[in-house]
């Protein structure tokens, strides 16, 4: 799908007509847009916060990063007005009563820190609920800056932001997607509204880049972690719940929270197959069934391999598994592998799968030329 592809939502959503809040919620189908398998780099989970905006009077800038979608609630009135979920600036004014409309330029923004800083495939504008008070048109820039960089640093004039997605024109109660080029590392985006308006929820979609000088220095890390630069390449079942949050930070807080697959009938079994930060050599393996009580993969096994075109061998053998636990294993010698699978049998799901390790030398020399190369 090209840029061109993606859908286009503009003109005001029509006026809530009681019922189901979504019933009119304007999306790209059930197939989605091409690029939400990709990870939220932008999620809170990872450590993303908006860290500033010039205005959020009737909602704070907070719930832009909200997991899940954005709830409506048609008889919350506050002290300012209705109560949105979602990011809502005041309406701009022009400079007199003349010129009662804002400039062209004037517009409201807002400062996200991405949780794992990488190269964003897709961004997704939500204007959920938002039918006539939406902004006219998003744009958004990105930036590099390493540490902690308070908004005034990121607000500084030698700091340079690159158009990630152009001034565009969106639709109210609708999710705005647009693919993004730049094949760069982003640390922090700027979402302007032109010229004011709310936002439901942003989502960043993409890839993690981790700093090879923060790995360098844990020495031993997991090596599967999204954080770290891990990923998942494929799944044979994805029904109820995404086998990306098998690799985000800390433990499940729900049966949700982790990989789930429909229950199989007959032969075959369900797996998943990641890529690691880079070559690895692998220590120790956590995993965790936390909250799959009924519904636990039975048995899990562990198989790694080098390369691409490499041969699949045994990490784990195929182990007995218990559900809500977490199951901790020393493979012995375990060879350098840059992709594992896991398989359970037959189905069901598991929380987390943890593997901890280090890079080889020529890993390290291959995450520090990426790094380099993307972060200009």
């Amino acid at each position: 799908m090209t840029t061109a592809d993606l859908p286009r939502y503009t003109g005001d959503a029509g006026p809530y007509p009681g019922g189901d809040p979504y019933a009119d919620y304007r999306t790209p189908g059930a197939a989605g847009f091409p690029f939400t398998h990709l990870p939220d780099l932008a999620d809170r989970r990872l450590g993303a916060g908006v860290i500033a905006a010039n205005d959020e009077f009737f909602a704070e800038r907070e719930n832009l990063l909200t997991s899940g979608p954005a709830r409506f609630d048609p008889e919350a009135f506050g002290h300012k007005g209705k109560i949105m979920d979602g990011w809502e600036t005041r309406r701009r004014r022009g400079t007199d009563g003349d010129h009662p409309f804002p400039a062209d330029e004037d517009h409201d923004w807002a400062l996200i820190r991405l949780g794992a800083p990488g190269v964003i495939h897709g961004i997704i504008v939500d204007t959920a609920h938002f039918r006539g008070n939406y902004p006219q048109s998003v744009s958004v820039e990105g930036t590099c800056v390493e540490g902690s960089p308070a908004p005034t640093e990121l607000l500084a004039g030698e700091v340079t932001w690159m158009p990630l997605v152009p001034r565009t024109t969106i639709g109210g109660h609708a999710a705005n997607g647009f693919l993004v080029d730049p094949v760069r590392r982003f640390t922090h985006l700027r979402l302007n509204q032109h010229p004011d308006g709310g936002v439901a929820r942003l989502r960043v979609h993409g890839e993690v880049v981790p700093a090879p000088g923060w790995l360098a220095a844990l020495g031993t890390f997991d090596v599967v972690a999204l954080e770290n630069g891990g990923r998942v390449e494929d799944a044979s079942d994805r029904f109820y719940s995404s086998p990306t949050h098998t690799i985000q930070p800390g433990r499940s807080r729900k049966m949700d929270d982790g990989w789930e697959t429909r229950r199989r009938r007959g032969t075959g079994n369900d797996w998943v197959r990641y890529r690691l930060t880079e070559r690895s050599v692998i220590r120790a393996v956590e995993i965790d069934t936390g909250f799959l009580k009924g519904n636990s993969a039975g048995w899990a096994a562990l198989s790694g391999r080098d390369g691409e075109s490499g041969d699949w061998g045994e990490l784990l053998p195929r182990t007995r598994l218990q559900p809500d636990t977490v199951h901790r294993f020393l493979p012995a010698g375990a060879p350098p592998v840059t992709h594992v699978r896991i398989d359970i049998f037959p189905d069901g799901g598991i929380a987390r799968l943890r593997l901890h390790g280090s890079l080889t030398a020529d890993g390290m020399r291959r995450l520090v030329a990426r790094h380099d190369e993307l972060s200009g």
